[in-house]
């Protein structure tokens, strides 16, 4: 195993709440899917997206991470690359302890926000496919 899993291993072991950045009540959308598998292996999921109003998978929908008022372990972002920057800002001013960045969006300024304010980062992967993949159990 690489040390990168070693460390999505450890991150999953060590989160409850995931913030699910760009979440979307549309059941087509890959960030929907994600999120409902977050919540069937037993991680609470907070949706977070200014467009979105009410809940989304029994879930109450956030405009942003700020307004969350309870701790969150993890940020899964499902935004454009160059959308991740003020997202790692507001990751770090919540305290959460992981930016996640799903398959596809890789940004360098946001990791070494990220990274300056104490968070673990992942870009460019998806919980649906590393926790199946590397055998991590539901919670």
């Amino acid at each position: 195993m690489t040390d990168q899993e070693n460390e999505i291993r450890t991150i999953f072991k060590d989160t409850r709440t995931i913030a699910v950045v760009g979440a979307s009540s549309n059941s087509f959308r890959a960030s929907h899917g994600v999120m409902a598998f977050l919540q069937r292996q037993g991680y609470r999921t907070i949706p977070v997206n200014p467009q979105e109003s009410g809940e989304i998978l029994g879930e109450k929908v956030y405009a942003s991470l700020r307004d969350i008022p309870e701790p969150v372990d993890m940020v899964d972002c499902f935004r454009r690359s160059e959308f991740i920057t003020p997202l790692a800002e507001d990751a770090v001013a919540i305290g959460a302890k992981v930016l996640w960045m799903q398959l596809g969006i890789v940004s360098e300024e946001a990791a070494a926000i990220a990274r300056k304010g104490g968070l673990k980062v992942v870009m460019n992967r998806c919980p649906a496919i590393d926790i199946p993949g590397l055998g991590i159990p539901p919670k």
